[in-house]
Formats: C-alpha cells, sequence, structure tokens
C-alpha cells in the first residue's frame, strides 16, 4: 500500500513533466553509479550538438573517444563543479565541448535557439545511486544531457509519511560522499516534496543538513494556497522544474557564494571560507521572473514596489534583477535597458552584486561600483557601463564633475537621447527621497521629459493639505504620464505612504506592492526572529510583580524585597536604569547562545548614550570591587561599547568633550562592528547608529530609552530579527513606549495578533499541579534527567543521551495509557507550562529550582510524546540546546494571525514616520496623564490646560503657524512656544506645573495634546 500509493504521487510528477515539461522519460538502468552520468546522454548530445569536433576526436582516439570523453569530463567536474560546467563547458584533448545550451537573450541568432532545443533533459524514477550499497534508490533524479542536477524524495500522506520524512531520509540515510551528493559536482539541488510542502537543500552533510522551506506562500504566511483539481505543491514541476524554468535557474540564478571569515582564536587570526550554493528561494524567484516579465511587456517608464521583509535574502534578489534587466530585450529584438543602476549604502551588496554576476558573465566590465568621486560616475554613465554601483548622494554633483573633466581637457558627454535604464533602490526610504533623487532623474532624463511629477510625490510641500485633499492631489498626479526613460524597482520592507504612492505598478492583486513576501511569511518559515515575541514594557515590568507580591505562592519574601527594590527606581534616572539592566542582562540573557548573547540599548540621545556609558561602567566596576572576595564573579567580563556621531559636551560639565573613540578606548568608528563581534564586549549603547542596517544575530535583547514609532519602531527593534544557532527567542524591554504603540508601528507591515494581557503569574502553578494530576511523570523522574542534562551541559555524551531517553519512556508509556482526549489536553497544558515559563521567567525572579526543572523535564518529554501523525525529527537537538543555561531559557510565542491592517496614510507618514494616532478628546488628558505616569491630577487642573489653549488661541503668530502649515511642523513650532505658556499660568497651578518641568515624557505627551486640540481649533 505504502509503496503503492508513494509510486503514484512519482508517476503524477513524471506524467507532467513528460507531457507538459519537456522532458524524457529516463531509463534508471542507465546510470553509472560511480561516475554519477548517463553517459549514454552524454555522448548523445556531444555527438549530435557539436558533431565535427566529436568526429576529430574519434579519429585520433578511435574505439577510446567515449571512454576518454567521459573521464575528461569527471575529471573536470571533480574540479570546477558542474555549474561551471554546464555553463561553460570542459576540455577533451585541447578541443572544447558544450554540456548544455542555454537561451540566447534576443532572437537574432536562429542558431542558438536550435541548439537551445537540442538539450536533452531527463527524468528518472528509483535510480539506484549508491556503488557501497546498491539497494537504495533516490525517487527521482532530473538530469540535463546526462548530467544529474536534481534530485527528489518524495512521501505521500496517505502512507503516513510528509516531507519530514523525506528530510530525514536526507539527512541520516543519503551520504554526502557518495558521487551524485557531492558538493558542487554532481546535483545541484535536492528538493523533499509531499503533496503540501516542499524544502530544498543545495548541499548534503548528514545530520547538519539545512533544508529551507520552498512555498509559495499562503494568506500571507508559510505553505501553500490549495490547489485547483491538483496537489498544492504541482508548481514544483509545473512551474519551477519545467523545461525552459530548470535551465533559465542553471543559467541565470544559481551561483556559489563565497564567504570569508576572521576567526580570532588564541593561535592568532585564521581566515575561514564559506562556500554555499545558492538556489533562489521561491519568492526570489518569482518576484524576480514577474518583474522581467513585466518590463518585457511593457518597457521603460514604469516604478516598482517589492514589499520584502527582512530575511527575505534582498541581496541576491538585486544582483539577480540587475544581471537580467542589463541583457533583456523586448520583442523586437531591442535591448530595454541601456544601463542598470543599483542605488545602495551597503558595501556588502557592492562586492556580492559584482561576485555574482561574474559567475554567469565570465567577464569584467560588467559591473562597475563608483567608488572613487562623481568624475567615475559620469565616466561610466558615457560609456554605457551595463550595470553601475552608486549611491545616491553622488548624482547632484555630475554636471560639476563633467565641468571639473572639460577643464582637464577631458571631454565626457552624457548623451540621454533615446536610452533608457533601469534604476534597482536598495531602500526604497532612504535612496528615492529629496534633493538627490531629483538629480538622478534629471541627469537620466536630460533631453526628454521633465520629472515633476515624481519631485513634487517624493518632496510634497502641500502639508497644509488635509488627508483627503493630500490623497488625492496625489492620485491626479499619478495619472500623468511617468519618465518613459526610466524605471524604477525599489526595495523595502516597511513603505511608507509616499512610496506606494510614487511606487504604483500594479501587482497581482491588482494595486502596489508589486511583488511582497511578508514579515509574517518570513517568521514562520524561519528566516527571522519575532521581535513582539517577548515585550515588556517598564510599566508592565513593574505590574507584574505587583501581581506576585499578593500571591500566597510564590515566596513572599523575595518578591516583596524584588517588588520594592524596581517600584522604587524612578524611569528617568539613568543611573537607575543602568541597574535594571545590568541585572536583566546577567540574570536572563548572559548565558543564552552558549554565553554568547549580546544586548542593545537605545538612548534618546547622544548625550544620553554618553551618560548611559559612564553609568554603565561606573556600575559594572563598583560591582566588580565589591565581589573580589565572592566565590562566584557574575559581573567579570561584561564590558559595553558606545554609538555616537561627533563629539558630545555635557552642560553640567562644559568643560568636558566625549566622542566615541575616546570612550570606547581608542576603538575606531568602523572597528567597532567587528570589536562587538567578539566575546570582549556584550552590550552595546547607541543613539541613532546602529539602527538599521545593523545585522548582529547574537543580538538577543533590547533595552529602549526612545521614543520609537512607525517605520522607525520596526527598523530598530527588528535589529533582534536575525536568526543563530540556538537562538529561539528575543526580548525587549521599554522604558518608553506602550505596547499599543509598538503593535500599531508594526501592524501595517505584517499581520500579527496583538499580545492578550500578560498572564497571571500564579497560572503556572495552577498548569504545574494539573500537569501532576495526569501523573504521567514523576518528581524523582525529572530530578534524574535533569541530574543528567545539566551534568555534561557543554559536552553532552552519547551516554547521557541514552540515559535521558531512558527516562522519559516511562512517562511516554504512561502517556499512551491516556485515552485520547487527556492526550490532547495533556500536550495542551504541556505546551502552555513551556510557553508561559520561557516567557515570564525572564521577568519575573522566581527562584523556584521546581519550576525550572519541570520546564527542562518537559521540553524534552514533548519531543518524544507519540504524534497523530508523523512529526518533524528532532533526533539532534542537543546540538541547539546546548547553548543554553539552566534558568534562562526562553522559548515564548505569539499566535500572529490577526485582521487586516490599517493602511499607512500620507499626512502622518510623508516626512515624519509617526504611528496614525487615536483621536482623543481634550477632557481626557489629565486622566491620560494620571493613567500613564501614575499621577493624581484632578479635574480642576484640567482649567491650567484650557487656560493655556485659550491663551494661545489669541497669539497671532501660533494662529499663523497653524493655518499654513501641516500639523507636524507646526508642533516643531508649537514645542518650542509651549513652556512659556505653561510659565505664564504657573501662578496657582504650582503642583501640575512641577510635575511637567521636571518630566520630559509627561511634558512631551501634555504638548503634544494641547497643542493638537489648539491646530484642530484654528483649522475649523
Amino acid at each position: 500500500m505504502s509503496k503503492h500509493t508513494e509510486a503514484r504521487f512519482e508517476e503524477a510528477i513524471e506524467q507532467s513533466l513528460i507531457e507538459k515539461g519537456g522532458y524524457l522519460k529516463g531509463d534508471p538502468k542507465t546510470y553509472d553509479t560511480d561516475r554519477a552520468l548517463f553517459p549514454k546522454d552524454v555522448l548523445k548530445f556531444i555527438s549530435e550538438t557539436q558533431s565535427s569536433k566529436w568526429q576529430a576526436l574519434q579519429h585520433v582516439l578511435a574505439d577510446r573517444t567515449e571512454e576518454t570523453l567521459i573521464n575528461d569530463l569527471c575529471k573536470e567536474l571533480s574540479v570546477k563543479g558542474s555549474l561551471h560546467i554546464l555553463r561553460h563547458g570542459f576540455k577533451c584533448f585541447g578541443k572544447k565541448f558544450r554540456l548544455a545550451y542555454f537561451t540566447p537573450n534576443s532572437n537574432l541568432n536562429a542558431q542558438a535557439w536550435e541548439d537551445y532545443e537540442k538539450n536533452i533533459l531527463s527524468i528518472t524514477r528509483q535510480v539506484h545511486f549508491s556503488p557501497k550499497n546498491p539497494n537504495l534508490s533516490l525517487d527521482v533524479v532530473l538530469s540535463v544531457n546526462g548530467l544529474p542536477v536534481v534530485t527528489m524524495e518524495l512521501k505521500n500522506h496517505m502512507t503516513g509519511q510528509t516531507i519530514d520524512n523525506a528530510i530525514h531520509q536526507y539527512k541520516f540515510d543519503r551520504q554526502p560522499s557518495d558521487p551524485i551528493f557531492k558538493f558542487k559536482e554532481r546535483a545541484l539541488v535536492h528538493f523533499a516534496v509531499d503533496p503540501d510542502l516542499v524544502s530544498m537543500t543545495t548541499k548534503l552533510d548528514g545530520k547538519d543538513t539545512f533544508f529551507l522551506p520552498f512555498n509559495q506562500g499562503d494568506n500571507d504566511g508559510a505553505g501553500n494556497p490549495v490547489g485547483d483539481h491538483t496537489y498544492k505543491t504541482s508548481y514544483l514541476w509545473e512551474k519551477v522544474l519545467q523545461k525552459d524554468s530548470l535551465l533559465d535557474i542553471l543559467a541565470k540564478f544559481m551561483h556559489l557564494q563565497i564567504e570569508e571569515k576572521q576567526v580570532i582564536t588564541k593561535k592568532g587570526i585564521i581566515r575561514k571560507t564559506k562556500e554555499t550554493m545558492i538556489f533562489p528561494r521561491y519568492h526570489q524567484l518569482d518576484a524576480v521572473r514577474a518583474l522581467i516579465a513585466s518590463s518585457k511587456e511593457k518597457g521603460s517608464g514604469h516604478n516598482y514596489l517589492i514589499q520584502h521583509s527582512a530575511g527575505s535574502g534582498k541581496s541576491n534578489s538585486i544582483a539577480w534583477l540587475a544581471h537580467r534587466l542589463s541583457s533583456l530585450h523586448n520583442a523586437q529584438d531591442e535591448k530595454i535597458f541601456d544601463s542598470v543602476i543599483v542605488i545602495t549604502d551597503r558595501r556588502v551588496l557592492d562586492q556580492q552584486l559584482q561576485n555574482t554576476i561574474y559567475q554567469f558573465e565570465h567577464k569584467q566590465g560588467v559591473v562597475q561600483k563608483i567608488d572613487e568621486n562623481t568624475q567615475q560616475l559620469a565616466k561610466a554613465l558615457s560609456g554605457g557601463v551595463p550595470i553601475i554601483i552608486s549611491t545616491i548622494q553622488k548624482f547632484p554633483f555630475i554636471a560639476q564633475a563633467i565641468e571639473t573633466m572639460e577643464k582637464k581637457g577631458q571631454q565626457v558627454e552624457i548623451d540621454t537621447q533615446g536610452k533608457r535604464y533601469a534604476v534597482i533602490v536598495d531602500e526604497a526610504h532612504s535612496s528615492q527621497s529629496g534633493e538627490s533623487a531629483m538629480e538622478l532623474r534629471k541627469v537620466l532624463n536630460k533631453e526628454g521629459i521633465q520629472s515633476a511629477i515624481a519631485e513634487q510625490i517624493l518632496d510634497m510641500e502641500e502639508d497644509d493639505l488635509s488627508d483627503e485633499a493630500k490623497e488625492a492631489l496625489l492620485m491626479e498626479m499619478l495619472k500623468r504620464p511617468q519618465q518613459k526613460n526610466i524605471s524604477y524597482f525599489a526595495f523595502t520592507a516597511t513603505p511608507k505612504f509616499k512610496t506606494l504612492a510614487v511606487f504604483n505598478e500594479p501587482g497581482i492583486k491588482g494595486k502596489a506592492p508589486f511583488h511582497r513576501y511578508t514579515m509574517k511569511q518570513a517568521i514562520q518559515e524561519g528566516f527571522i526572529m519575532d521581535v513582539l515575541e517577548n515585550y515588556t514594557t517598564y510599566k508592565r515590568y513593574s505590574g507584574l510583580l505587583k501581581n506576585i507580591e499578593a500571591d500566597p505562592d510564590v515566596p513572599k519574601k523575595k518578591a516583596a524585597l524584588a517588588l520594592a527594590r524596581f517600584i522604587d527606581l524612578h524611569p528617568h534616572n539613568i543611573s537607575q536604569k543602568v541597574e535594571i539592566i545590568v541585572e536583566h542582562f546577567i540574570n536572563s540573557t548572559k548565558h543564552l547562545l552558549g554565553g554568547r548573547a549580546k544586548a542593545m540599548v537605545v538612548t534618546k540621545s547622544r548625550l544620553h548614550a554618553v551618560k548611559y556609558k559612564l553609568a554603565f561602567d561606573t556600575y559594572i566596576k563598583e560591582k566588580q570591587e565589591k565581589e573580589k572576595n565572592e566565590p562566584v564573579k557574575r559581573y567579570v567580563g561584561i564590558k559595553s561599547l558606545v554609538a555616537f556621531s561627533g563629539s558630545v559636551v555635557d552642560p553640567d560639565y562644559p568643560d568636558n568633550s566625549y566622542t566615541e573613540t575616546a570612550l570606547n578606548n581608542g576603538i575606531k568608528e568602523s572597528e567597532l562592528p567587528e570589536k562587538f563581534n567578539t566575546d570582549d564586549y556584550q552590550v552595546l549603547l547607541v543613539a541613532e547608529k546602529y539602527q538599521t542596517g545593523f545585522d548582529q544575530p547574537l543580538l538577543h535583547t533590547m533595552y529602549v530609552d526612545k521614543r520609537l514609532s512607525g517605520i522607525q519602531a520596526v527598523q530598530t527593534l527588528s535589529r533582534l530579527n536575525r536568526m543563530a544557532p540556538g537562538k529561539d527567542s528575543t526580548f525587549v524591554l521599554d522604558f518608553v513606549n506602550e505596547r499599543e504603540e509598538i503593535y500599531n508601528s508594526f501592524k501595517p507591515y505584517y499581520k500579527a495578533t496583538e499580545k492578550g494581557d500578560d498572564s497571571d503569574p500564579h497560572l503556572l502553578y495552577r498548569l504545574q499541579h494539573a500537569l501532576q494530576d495526569y501523573q504521567v511523570y514523576t518528581d524523582e523522574e525529572i530530578t534524574a534527567l535533569c541530574d543528567v542534562w545539566y551534568k555534561n551541559r557543554q559536552e553532552p555524551t552519547p551516554g547521557d543521551h541514552k540515559m535521558m531517553n531512558n527516562i522519559l519512556d516511562f512517562a511516554v508509556e504512561r502517556f499512551k495509557e491516556l485515552d485520547e482526549l487527556d492526550q490532547e489536553e495533556f500536550k495542551s497544558k504541556l505546551v502552555g507550562f513551556r510557553n508561559q515559563y520561557g516567557f515570564i521567567s525572564q521577568i519575573i525572579p522566581y527562584q523556584d529550582s521546581d519550576l525550572e526543572k519541570l520546564y527542562t523535564y518537559l521540553r524534552f518529554l514533548n519531543t518524544k510524546l507519540p504524534k497523530r501523525q508523523t512529526g518533524k525529527y528532532e533526533l539532534e537537538d542537543e546540538v541547539v540546546l546546548k547553548y543554553y543555561r539552566l534558568q534562562k531559557i526562553s522559548e515564548g510565542s505569539i499566535d500572529l494571525e490577526a485582521g487586516e491592517p490599517e493602511p499607512v496614510y500620507g499626512a502622518s507618514e510623508i516626512g515624519t514616520g509617526a504611528a496614525k494616532e487615536e483621536q482623543v478628546q481634550l477632557s481626557t488628558l489629565v486622566k491620560k496623564l494620571n493613567d500613564r505616569f501614575g499621577t493624581e491630577f484632578t479635574l480642576a487642573d484640567q482649567l491650567f490646560f484650557d487656560q493655556v489653549i485659550e491663551t494661545a488661541m489669541e497669539d497671532g503668530k501660533i494662529k499663523e503657524a497653524a493655518e499654513v502649515n501641516s500639523f507636524d511642523n507646526f508642533m516643531n513650532f508649537f514645542g518650542k512656544m509651549m513652556e512659556g505658556l505653561f510659565i505664564d499660568r504657573m501662578e496657582g497651578n504650582e503642583e501640575i506645573f512641577t510635575k511637567l518641568m521636571n518630566d520630559d515624557k509627561m511634558m512631551e505627551v501634555a504638548t503634544q495634546q494641547v497643542g493638537k486640540d489648539i491646530y484642530n481649533r484654528i483649522r475649523k
């Protein structure tokens, strides 16, 4: 039965590829296991497509021709790899033979198309691949002209197996040393497939083999949508592996990515090289092909928005897109774009793009990086370099650069008459606004249509318009013709209102963005962390401690001491915040990731960063002094770095000036990221630096002491989202922002459900008691397992693994004796306890070892309990878990299903990035201050604000400012006058005045609300 149903799945794929996909049916008997080739297909292709060279070879070698050619092919495959041989051929007796022909860029060369049609693609089922174990077979092998390029292991739910079984088969039943699996030398990609899901890998590495999801996405999340009378995964063989598609991927997508890293060891610096064969993920392949197809059909003059989340592999997507656009021809065989210009500020993209495209073209000069001056850019544009990489800041100085070169006798003319350009924007926000963007358009469209429309959209000054009028105006402007000789391809994860308005080419859903890979999908597919998973504001932090104090089941004395200590800390006192940060880091973060976990402190200003740095170092030094004679040194090895620009003078000590380099003991600004990546530093204190574009996978925790909203909140907090071995959670402690504000900032950019109220801490004890009632495990078994696990935590032995499995087996057997309903309830409570403890234990100092042991035990037990159907294999979980440490494990989770996000609005987004504010009546201001800051103002204090407003309404300057400015610009003006208005009304209102003057946050809230009311009244 199992073989029968799995065979039907194979047959369906084979039938599709033969009847519709351009494949021939292969014979598994013709496969050479030692050489990992189908020699007959190799010889047939070469003899028929390169007959003259073949005959010349026969004349020299006679009956040794076939054997010699195959041997020489194998030798070159072992040195250069199959991808290189497919693209560039191999030599035999001095003659170069091609092993594949790829599609030419145009229809001008008829012979090239004839050669392309002669490629032999075969699908061969049940291929016995192993020289050592001839009984082993692969379900499917796809070959190009006799060279295996794709392998597939298929599983079928109807046989009780899923994609996880296929992945396990590749990891544990397929040897990387077998010829067909040798990295780079033979098959280039391996697919694990069932009717619902697809995963892929390009390198077999035993248990460490890393598979990536290769799915279309479903409802903005992971997985695949229901098919139209077919399998959910039919896109794999009907679209991706179809003949033309696979050859296109081999020719223009796959490449070998080489990364060099310096590792500091006791013996010195060692250079490590990592090679990764890149096969495009589904969304990358889909996005690039959709953009190319649209550009080929419509030509230039269109603006595309690609909304791809962090973790989407944007650098590769840009490289593939740039390469394809640079050689794209339309149906009339006319080149669509004369040059492709990539606008980026990322240095890493420069080299990666050059290396990637060199593998496709195998020639120099295709890509030019503008890393000298604007004269270099002018020469590249005038010379028609196919792909130019530059920052946008160089374009305003093009005219000046040309003038300078002319004075030197160098004639450079940038002729845009009849020329068309593709501009790829690495980050739509930073690169495509302001004067520089206008200059770029002027340079590239000098003789063409004026770029007034795009300029007005990108740099609107009509801030006095209402939201509705502004949107209507933008729509009218966008209806007019765009610059016909320039197409924009803008990448961003967080599009603003104006970004959507400008890059408005409709996608598959009939509106912008043109293509989308959401944060939700990236999180669910495991490419980034969910940074909202464990998010605690300072207010909530204290609230949780309060709940404990009133709970008789929690150790009262310890909880009461902790509560008093934290409640007494004023949130605006930097030294007190430093204490909270350091103690939380030591207790909850330091030992994660094998002691490598790092944290970032986000401060509100450069002066704050300086004060934080001084207070941080002072606190650590004092603690180290106190614990000199203690047996346990908790504060040893905790060091910080600070990042801010320029020099800072402390008003309290005007004779002192501080710089980043001086505070970091001589570490230069350019060296800071590399230094922070070492084990020497754990905490990075920042002010307006490293909050965008900074990739440090070991960042686990962030302490926020700065107002964040909108895109800035998303970009700042997303510094935590990078994946790392052993990293299964993140943590944010926020001194300033409300949870709702942060949620509203993220909501427009990925579908997510806001967490409900924090769980009652007593819930853990109730869950503990409920789990015990099932009598699945005993206290003795919990203790025994923890004893084994923690004894050799860093290097667990096979014997430890055996003992732990044996201990868990007793509970598994008892679990099996429960009825089905009890089994489900037990597992539900188990997962609930695991998740709740993983989150709450980071915040609340339970100091209860029984809970920690139970948590450890249940995490292992959960992997052993029977599942309804075969689930994921987790036999090697120790590799990840060895980085953890007792009392520091976190596995909190959040359900990211939610309603539709609100759209981004122009009036609040353009130029501000502020979150959309709710409409609050002024009469609620006193209540709002009381709720937020714990004050006890009465309604009588409302008169103070009423008087301030009436005074302001009579001020001519304030009225004029409100009438002619946007709200944001008005607030910049009004904020400077607010303090004077309060001082005028100080008499008789000393209490509220004193509170406002001594609390910046309270003043900020009051100013915003009062200013909003004044603005609305005047405008009406």
